[in-house]
């Protein structure tokens, strides 16, 4: 799927909320694939109303996502698997009540 580290930029306007739900679907993502400490989450950057934060997803938890969830990720939305990853990403987060936009900015 991927070669290296991705970084993820999460757009919420009720950071608070949407950092936990966040935070866990991914905490749950990395259990399903038996991996631990698999991301990382930056500081907020507050800006006309949005909170911006990173996450950057390790390399180690982005395999074991090729192993444990890569049929979900392909029948997600999106023609290319840049888009299809964030598109599955996005519906994880929704699935937590996460109001959220997801933006893949490096991989």
């Amino acid at each position: 799927m991927f070669d290296r580290s991705v970084t993820l930029e999460i757009a919420s306007t009720n950071y608070e909320a949407d950092k936990e739900q966040v935070v866990s679907a991914m905490d749950s993502l990395q259990s399903l694939c038996d991996i631990h400490d698999g991301f990382l989450v930056s500081k907020p950057m507050d800006r006309f109303g949005w909170s911006f934060f990173k996450i950057l997803i390790k390399y180690e938890l982005l395999c074991a996502m090729n192993l444990k969830v890569a049929d979900q990720i392909i029948r997600s939305d999106g023609k290319k698997i840049e888009e299809k990853f964030v598109s599955f990403l996005t519906k994880l987060f929704e699935d937590k009540n996460a109001k959220v936009k997801v933006k893949l900015v490096e991989y």
